[in-house]
């Protein structure tokens, strides 16, 4: 496999990286785990979120993805395909999960998009014929379970200003978010390239959640200071850096171990997001919290291949 050289002190750690896919998840996931803390700290609508996440990162993106060109020539047509399909599934996901953010709080948003690990599997059974294992069926119900505790349907003191609508929007971006992976997955076939696919993903989903956000009437095109510096911050951390790393060890690692790994993020924005804005779920939304992870730990639990560690 190609690699870029890197001049100096960097060359060493980022080949380091690149040869540890499963570091590049993790530290991927460990990026991307303040996301949702940076959403609710601009105070914007969802689409506007979304917008301008993606819009912020499209010029650091675009320069990654032009040196690549310059240095691999151009991207096949069906990569690029694949890409754009990618980023309509990501504006679909980001819009889900910022009204999700708005109705059940940073942390329990988070861990119900994260639903992704189990829908992977059930959708590679009704788009590719694999069959799930017995263990992925069996988990479904712990799964549902922590979904119906989440949603607060079973008490009446649950977080969030609306947790039963904030779960239906929380599995729709479980749903968009999985088939965001599979398809950038399925476009990322030379492991060379990290920014294009990821470039042509984050630029068809600008543009869709600015399409998204006129029908549903909640994009702001001029969001106000501090906004603006948050939605930077969540553009060059999240978008470019987190998801860089992420794209990268996407064709590298199987999608459940990927799937798995992603689940760092969930944990991490539970705690930050009551560390950080006071987040109090309930118990039984807890137990809830506990019943997802562990599902999703148990479908995509995957024997590690042969000698790369994190």
């Amino acid at each position: 496999m190609a690699r870029t050289a890197v001049p100096g002190r960097l060359a060493a750690p980022l080949a380091t990286l690149v040869a540890r896919p499963r570091a590049m998840a993790v530290a991927g996931a460990l990026t991307i785990a303040f996301s949702a803390i940076l959403v609710k700290q601009s105070g914007v609508s969802p689409s506007t979120a979304a917008i301008f996440r993606c819009a912020y990162a499209i010029p650091v993106l675009g320069a990654l993805a032009w040196r690549e060109d310059r240095r691999l020539g151009p991207r096949g047509p069906r990569d690029r395909m694949l890409a754009a399909v990618a980023g309509v599934l990501f504006a679909a996901d980001l819009i889900f999960w910022h009204h999700a953010i708005k109705d059940v709080g940073a942390g329990l948003s988070t861990v119900l998009g994260n639903l992704q690990v189990a829908f992977v599997p059930l959708a590679a059974w009704l788009l590719l014929g694999e069959r799930p294992g017995a263990r992925v069926l069996a988990t479904l119900p712990l799964v549902l379970s922590g979904v119906l505790l989440i949603s607060g349907a079973l008490e009446s003191g649950a977080y969030g200003d609306d947790p039963t609508q904030g779960v239906i929007f929380g599995v729709a971006t479980g749903v968009a978010y999985a088939g965001f992976i599979l398809v950038l997955r399925a476009g990322g076939s030379d492991l060379r390239r990290g920014a294009g696919p990821l470039f042509d993903a984050t630029w068809v989903a600008a543009i869709a959640a600015v399409a998204a956000g006129a029908v549903i009437g909640d994009a702001d095109l001029v969001p106000t200071w501090p906004a603006h510096a948050w939605l930077v911050t969540l553009a060059l951390s999240s978008q470019v850096v987190g998801w860089l790393l992420i794209s990268a060890s996407l064709p590298r690692l199987p999608a459940a171990q990927t799937s798995l790994l992603l689940t760092i993020q969930p944990v991490c924005s539970v705690m930050l997001a009551a560390a950080l804005f006071g987040e109090a779920p309930s118990a039984l939304q807890l137990v809830g919290v506990a019943a997802i992870l562990a599902g999703l730990v148990l479908v995509a639990r995957v024997r590690a291949p042969v000698t790369e560690g994190i």
